[in-house]
């Protein structure tokens, strides 16, 4: 099969931009061409029960990124599939936000002349993974903790973190249940929470859509990724975050930083919320689409 015969059969199910995109995607990431390579006709050779395979996956709408098993991430590659959401530009967005404020922490410590100390940093509902090793990798003296509800996912992540080098501690919490307290990975047993002020930074993207929207949703995202870290019930957006920011009033130090990515139809909702819970310095930044989608929040 020809680049231009996998786009003309893409396009009787995505419009033909997308459609030229999971293509060259395909045969970038599986086969090594470039477009280049693709235009001079150098896919010739490739196994043709094989392209044919994935075909009929991206023609049931399958993502592409499950298909390939993986997709990049700020600049590095990360295994996907379906037991974890696949990682958006928007997360991204928030991982280069931390990043950058964390720079400037480092500017300030050194202008005082005072040595840098570790970072504690908690990622809550981690799934890939993205962003726990991203900061891990990028940010200097990082100590990550990542959790999620998930066995799966957390396998997924450690996957993730030992491929890439990232040295992060994985632990299966259920945030809503038990609300910080760690469960032990045979017993499933609450044991003890963390001790109060153990965190400089607790960053989550926690599941923010309401099932009211699944009309609105493309099938490839509906019946392939995970729902549990997609959707919350109509009646209570806002659950997720106020069980963290809760915890994180806790487990928090004084002056510690809360990061969250959100649903853009409860941002006013949201900055309420972390203001009504005595947050401060509360920043909320849009996304590259114009759409408010991150939030910042300090501890007292």
């Amino acid at each position: 099969m020809t680049y231009q015969k996998l786009i003309r059969q893409l396009t009787t199910v995505y419009d033909e931009g997308e459609a030229k995109a999971i293509a060259r995607m395909v045969f970038e990431v599986r086969y090594g061409l470039s477009l280049s390579d693709l235009l001079l006709g150098k896919e010739a050779g490739i196994p043709e029960d094989e392209l044919e395979a994935i075909t009929q996956r991206l023609l049931q709408q399958e993502p592409v990124q499950y298909v390939l098993g993986e997709t990049t991430f700020c600049g590095r590659t990360f295994h996907v599939e379906p037991g974890v959401l696949i990682p958006r530009p928007e997360t991204e967005e928030l991982c280069h936000w931390i990043i950058a404020a964390d720079l400037h922490r480092q500017t300030r410590t050194v202008r005082n002349s005072l040595l840098s100390s570790a970072v504690h940093i908690l990622d809550i509902g981690t799934g890939s993974g993205c962003i726990a090793c991203t900061l891990a990798l990028d940010i200097p003296q990082a100590q990550l903790t990542a959790w999620d509800i998930s066995k799966e996912a957390l396998n997924i992540a450690k996957g993730n973190a030992k491929a890439l080098g990232a040295d992060v501690t994985f632990e299966q919490v259920d945030i809503l249940e038990s609300w910080g307290q760690v469960h032990d990975s045979a017993a499933s047993l609450n044991h003890t929470t963390c001790p109060r002020d153990s965190f400089d930074l607790i960053v989550s993207n926690p599941p923010y859509i309401c099932n009211k929207e699944r009309a609105m949703m493309e099938a490839n995202v509906l019946e392939y990724e995970p729902h549990t870290a997609l959707f919350v019930p109509d009646d209570d957006p806002l659950l997720f975050y106020r069980a963290i920011a809760t915890y994180a009033q806790t487990a928090l130090k004084p002056g510690g930083s809360l990061y969250f990515e959100f649903n853009p139809l409860y941002a006013d909702t949201l900055y309420s919320l972390l203001r009504t819970m005595s947050y401060h310095g509360i920043e909320i930044k849009a996304d590259q689409y114009g759409k408010q989608r991150m939030i910042k929040g300090i501890k007292m």
